[in-house]
């Protein structure tokens, strides 16, 4: 099996470029922000760590395709890039320090594209977690100063943590009452917003997590770490890995429950 540390190196060399780029125009007062035609604002700080991870990835991998929630797909083959220059542009743009960088990369195999490698950097909360497939998933500064994670052992929904982005989209796909139901069995609620919650999940400070409406380059990255901490990342439906277009996430004890309480009541 590939180890994927070398893959794992540069994607830290890209979030490095990247931080610099978005910390650099965070706050800025004269940060261009514009809305996408899905009613989603993108800025230019978005856009540039985008470009700039894109044109690294064709001197470095130039051999792979490169997915980007601004830029859409470039290139074809069996090794694919999958970066959010900026998850959590809500946040970045009122000056709110939760949001962060994904960069996965995926490779082809029986099911599909799988994550292998990921990382995300939330330089202005100054953390940084990663993952390569077979290797465990970390938080540190870098790869040499780093603690290895895992997801907690908590085994009743009565003593868990669950977190969450929002409450909309919920009620639209019939899911809102076995959200809410869920939300009254737990020990605690809370919407961290965005990557955070899936990076608590992974070093054992939340327990379950689910988003209903997600994208690819969203749930890459999170679902590596997620899994190689130990936990459990899957679609709402049950299926295994980032492909589903929503999310649920946690320590793999409580999924089954936390999939129960999420099905669709109409």
């Amino acid at each position: 099996m590939p180890d994927y540390l070398d893959d794992l190196r540069l994607a830290h060399v890209l979030a490095d470029a990247a931080d610099a780029a978005t910390t650099a125009r965070f706050k800025a007062l004269d940060l261009k922000v514009e809305t996408k035609p899905d009613m989603t604002p993108v800025s230019e700080a978005d856009k540039a760590a985008e470009e700039l991870i894109r044109g690294q990835l064709q001197r470095a991998r130039p051999r792979d395709a490169v997915l980007g929630e601004e830029y859409g797909i470039e290139g074809t083959g069996p090794r694919r890039w999958v970066v959010d220059p900026i998850d959590g542009t809500k946040n970045y743009v009122r000056g709110v320090p939760v949001w962060a960088t994904l960069i996965s990369l995926m490779e082809a195999g029986e099911d599909g594209y799988q994550p292998v490698v990921g990382v995300v950097s939330a330089p202005a909360l100054g953390r940084r977690w990663w993952a390569a497939k077979g290797h465990g998933a970390f938080t540190g500064r870098n790869l040499t100063s780093a603690t290895r994670i895992h997801v907690s052992r908590v085994g009743k929904l009565a003593d868990a943590s669950f977190a969450y982005s929002s409450l909309s989209g919920w009620e639209e796909q019939g899911r809102l009452d076995g959200f809410l139901d869920l939300t009254r069995q737990v020990w605690r609620t809370r919407a961290y917003g965005d990557f955070w919650p899936y990076m608590m999940v992974a070093e054992g400070s939340v327990d379950i997590c689910a988003e209903p409406e997600l994208s690819l380059w969203d749930m890459a990255a999170n679902a590596i770490i997620v899994t190689e901490a130990g936990g459990t990342f899957t679609g709402l439906n049950g299926r295994p890995g980032p492909h589903s277009g929503d999310a649920a996430a946690s320590n793999g004890l409580l999924h089954d429950e936390l999939l129960g309480y999420l099905k669709p009541r109409r």
